[in-house]
């Protein structure tokens, strides 16, 4: 059982997490969070966002944040530490027209007394999305090979199909699956702790890109299921750079043409991520939706999102050095 005070520090925490989403100056009242690299962090991403509404001619109408604890790591009546899940909505206007968006952040708190105050010691984000996309190898041991062989088409996993028969990507459904799973996890596949390119893959699979099978986890495009007690998959299925090179370089099934402009982009579509400029793509995204303006909303998991602006300037993961890369899904397989 939660202690009083603590709880309610608690939910003073996200009452005040709520009104940064839309209040850019600072609190009126005194400040639950005493970390002060937190406190940093989230003032310049404040000035950011002020500034990046401002440059999309967007007004934030208002945000709802609901609060929800789902790990007691320690609690003593000295100290609490506890994992949460933030739930936002944030609302907005662009040229008369309501748009709505959301995201799931998990942060862990660490919870202290200060006299007879609980204050928030040590703000944690668990999950973000500057973690590497994927959940066996790092970027840099992953020689990538592109297969000039045949596909071989897993048909456990692909239902129907074979490799002579083409298809139309269906960008509706795609979306569908996007809108339907941005906050859950399909049971039928593995769910990673860096998950965002494996959900980009199913949505990419749902909208009926075809399954480009290899046997081999460094070539091709494919997700096996259960084999010999583990989940296997191929690593542009589930991390980002990987995906990356393998969209445009692909000459059979899924493929891409990298556009330079994001308004090129249509519904089903893919942006992938590089926050520190590295050349290593660290996230990935499929587009939804699109605002007032025509530009495009975006799908993601690790910090689950739906409809988030494609730039991502509101994400602690976002940098100076930002680099993007928009493919658009070929229409035929």
């Amino acid at each position: 059982m939660l202690h009083p005070d603590w709880k309610q520090a608690l939910f003073t925490y996200a009452n005040q997490f709520n009104r940064c989403e839309i209040e850019y100056g600072p609190l009126k009242e005194e400040n639950v969070v005493t970390d002060l690299r937190f406190l940093m962090e989230r003032g310049e991403r404040m000035a950011r966002m002020k500034e990046w509404h401002w440059e999309r001619g967007t007004t934030p109408l208002h945000a709802e944040t609901r609060v929800k604890p789902v790990r007691m790591l320690r609690e003593t009546e000295a100290g609490v530490v506890a994992d949460v899940l933030l739930h936002v909505r944030l609302f907005y206007d662009k040229a008369g027209m309501t748009h709505r968006e959301e995201r799931v952040e998990c942060e862990r708190l660490t919870f202290g007394r200060e006299g007879a105050e609980w204050r928030v010691r040590r703000v944690e984000r668990v999950a973000g999305e500057q973690r590497l996309s994927g959940a066996e190898a790092p970027f840099e041991s992953v020689a990538y090979i592109h297969a000039e062989n045949m596909p071989l088409l897993n048909h456990s996993v692909l239902g129907f199909g074979s490799a002579a028969r083409q298809s139309r990507y269906h960008r509706e459904e795609a979306a569908a699956y996007a809108d339907r799973w941005w906050n859950g996890t399909n049971p039928e596949f593995e769910n990673f702790e860096a998950n965002c390119t494996n959900f980009v893959s199913q949505c990419l699979f749902a909208g009926g890109a075809p399954i480009h099978y290899t046997g081999k986890r460094e070539s091709g495009w494919w997700y096996k299921g259960m084999a010999g007690g583990r989940e296997l998959w191929s690593y542009s299925w589930a991390m980002a750079n990987s995906l990356g090179l393998y969209l445009r370089s692909s000459t059979w099934g899924l493929a891409a043409s990298e556009v330079a402009r994001p308004d090129q982009l249509t519904l089903g579509d893919v942006i992938l991520y590089d926050w520190d400029g590295s050349g290593r793509f660290q996230h990935s995204t499929i587009v939804t939706a699109f605002d007032a303006g025509g530009m495009p909303l975006v799908n993601a998991h690790t910090v689950c999102a739906r409809h988030r602006y494609w730039d991502y300037r509101d994400s602690y993961a976002w940098t100076e050095n930002t680099v993007y890369r928009f493919y658009h899904i070929t229409d035929q397989f």
